[in-house]
């Protein structure tokens, strides 16, 4: 796939403080092309390994969201993707707050599935954004750092 295709299949690309829209990700990948698009959404849930969760601080590094966008593009090149999109949340978070939207469309559901979840683990995997987590018993947790 060309840079231009993969530029054109990277749709939306963001790092937020701002509370995050599934509706926003989902417009920025729907197309006519696409027989199935896939989402997946997380939250801050109120437990961790059977402890109490208060809330969540999300940090990135300055070059997070260009590697946001490097993820996006490798996964538009490895899948026939027609649209991925991705968006991240940094700063503090409360219970059931989304965190992270990721979309994926392709021409069959099988592709989009896969692909939604290739996205998802790359950018886990590989970007540097930080949670701090904060429990309620006061302890506190960072996850995801060097």
């Amino acid at each position: 796939m060309s840079d231009s295709t993969t530029k054109d299949t990277v749709r939306l690309v963001a790092l937020r403080a701002d509370p995050l829209s599934v509706d926003e990700v989902v417009a920025a990948v729907r197309d006519p092309a696409a027989g199935g698009l896939v989402t997946f959404v997380g939250t801050v849930r109120d437990q961790d390994d059977a402890r109490a969760v208060q809330r969540l601080d999300y940090e990135a590094h300055p070059s997070a969201e260009e590697q946001m966008r490097r993820a996006a593009e490798s996964v538009a090149q490895r899948f026939p993707t027609v649209a991925v999109a991705v968006t991240h949340r940094v700063g503090s978070l409360e219970i059931g707050d989304i965190a992270v939207v990721v979309a994926a469309s392709c021409p069959h559901r099988g592709e989009a599935f896969a692909a939604a979840r290739a996205l998802i683990d790359e950018l886990k995997g590989t970007v540097p954004i930080w949670k701090h987590q904060i429990f309620a018993d006061g302890g506190e947790e960072w996850v995801g750092t060097p």
